[in-house]
């Protein structure tokens, strides 16, 4: 054993393979260990609806890289660097000062990356509950809040960095912060806009996650609320970022919250149709309509004979059906358009050219 006491770069052998065997060991058992570390912290936000194999897949990784930082600094204790190197201590700018920043700022770095890794996990169960619930208004929050939450953890461990690496006077900075406050609002103004635009959705509600909202030329499903931009899946599947700031700027729409839509336009009959047959048709399209089973009550809509057109007896249809879906809203428009075609062909009359004329409401 005298082979151990042998001395290498001022470094005995024995403390050599100590530092080899716990640098193999952290390698060799640190995806069991973060396994077994993971089980221990999923007892405590247990939950049915995510099983524990979700959450040791999310906080494996950063847990891995955990553990393998605190073996290297247990294997580092037992070797020093040689004195003929002549290396300033570690208080002093040189290689051990940064070995050990860089260490230090690593470590931080993944113990803020758990910390927003167990954010997500219960966000993500809190995102199960709120399944459960009719309301769509924890839908929209939970999401917020956790974002909220990783923004917080991501300025804490700045701060941090600042303080315990960098040895910044973090309290000074913020205080002086409130000099060049004005240089960063003026800087940052879009995007700050685009925050205060955030909450204010959240506080005046004009639409939830789920909602179908029109903007402008963009219409579509609210999938996400975030703290610079809503993002929204139109009919055709894409997926569009709206600033915040566009959504209380201008005129939005919540088709959602409609009770009924309306149909109206102008079917053109032939001039020469006489009054007895246009008075039936008039009659059968109202009666029509009022058969239809989502005709919105008490308003289901009227026909009249609207006036004479260039060649044409001009009749006015207007009906409101009580839904708020357009697929099914185009779907009975279809049948009632079926319906008075086949209306206009048993009364033994015929269309004008052009047949339909949209008109302004």
């Amino acid at each position: 054993m005298q082979y151990l006491q042998t001395e290498f770069l001022e470094n005995k052998v024995a403390d050599i393979l100590w530092l080899l065997g716990i640098l193999a060991f952290g390698l060799l058992f640190r995806r069991y260990l973060a396994e077994y570390f993971s089980k221990i912290l999923y007892r405590f936000i247990r939950h049915d609806n995510i099983p524990i194999r979700t959450f040791v897949e999310m906080l494996g990784q950063p847990i891995r890289l955990l553990i393998t930082l605190i073996f290297l600094y247990l294997a580092s204790s037992f070797i020093h660097f040689p004195t003929s190197w002549h290396l300033p201590s570690q208080e002093i700018f040189g290689l051990k000062m940064l070995l050990f920043k860089i260490y230090e700022g690593i470590f931080i770095f993944t113990v803020a990356w758990i910390l927003v890794r167990i954010t997500k996990c219960i966000a993500l169960i809190f995102q199960e509950r709120a399944t459960l619930t009719p309301s769509k208004l924890d839908d929209q929050f939970i999401p917020f809040f956790k974002d909220l939450v990783i923004v917080g953890i991501s300025i804490l461990t700045i701060f941090f960095l600042l303080g315990v690496v960098f040895k910044v006077d973090v309290v000074a900075l913020v205080t002086g912060l409130g000099i060049g406050g004005l240089a960063i609002a003026l800087a940052a103004r879009e995007t700050l806009e685009n925050l205060f635009a955030s909450f204010t959705l959240f506080l005046d509600l004009p639409f939830v996650v789920g909602d179908n909202i029109q903007l402008d030329k963009v219409s579509g499903d609210v999938e996400n609320i975030g703290f610079r931009s809503t993002r929204i899946r139109t009919g055709d599947g894409s997926l569009i970022s709206v600033p915040n700031r566009l959504l209380t700027a201008q005129a939005l729409e919540n088709q959602t919250k409609r009770k009924f839509m309306r149909a109206k336009y102008t079917v053109k009959l032939q001039s020469d149709t006489s009054i007895d047959i246009l008075e039936k048709i008039v009659r059968e399209i109202n009666q029509t309509i009022h058969n239809q089973e989502l005709s919105y009550q008490p308003n289901p809509g009227i026909t009249r004979f609207g006036g004479f057109g260039e060649n044409s007896l001009d009749v006015l249809v207007s009906y409101n059906i009580a839904t708020n879906d357009g697929a099914v809203f185009n779907k009975i428009k279809e049948q009632i358009n079926y319906q008075i075609m086949s209306i206009i062909k048993t009364n033994e009359t015929k269309f004008a050219h052009p047949i339909f004329k949209p008109f302004a409401e």
